[in-house]
């Protein structure tokens, strides 16, 4: 086995070789992985968008609040653990992983919160609230 040592980058590179969200992952020298990587974070970007706009707590059960309520803050924090994954993995500082990122939000937001793909131009009451931080 091949012993790598290396230090944590503090400024933006580019390439291969890196660590993103776990100690060995996607590993040194497996182009495989490493496009594996961007591609899970640029998929759980999207995802993060898609909770950001979603609607799909049943508004019409208005006698149910406390089922309605846990869901909701179910969504949430699932929505935030998420977001704040995709920031742990940008803070590798590798460029690849930066530009994924922000290609993922972007796509998701253009799918699911734009007015590219909406049938009405009214708004909608969504599930959660909007994201008040950068994350």
């Amino acid at each position: 086995m091949k012993n790598h040592h290396h230090m944590m980058h503090m400024t933006f590179f580019w390439g291969k070789n890196t660590e993103i969200l776990f100690s060995g992952w996607p590993g040194y020298d497996n182009l495989g992985m490493y496009i594996l990587a961007l591609v899970v974070v640029f998929f759980i970007a999207v995802f993060v968008e898609f909770l950001s706009h979603s609607n799909y707590i049943n508004k019409s059960n208005v006698d149910d609040h406390v089922t309605s309520g846990l869901l909701q803050t179910a969504l949430y924090g699932l929505r935030i653990g998420l977001a704040y994954v995709v920031m742990l993995a940008v803070m590798s500082f590798n460029g690849g992983v930066f530009l994924v990122a922000i290609v993922g939000h972007s796509l998701g937001f253009m799918i699911f919160g734009s007015r590219v793909f909406k049938k009405s131009s009214s708004e909608k009451n969504l599930d959660l609230p909007p994201m008040s931080c950068s994350c």
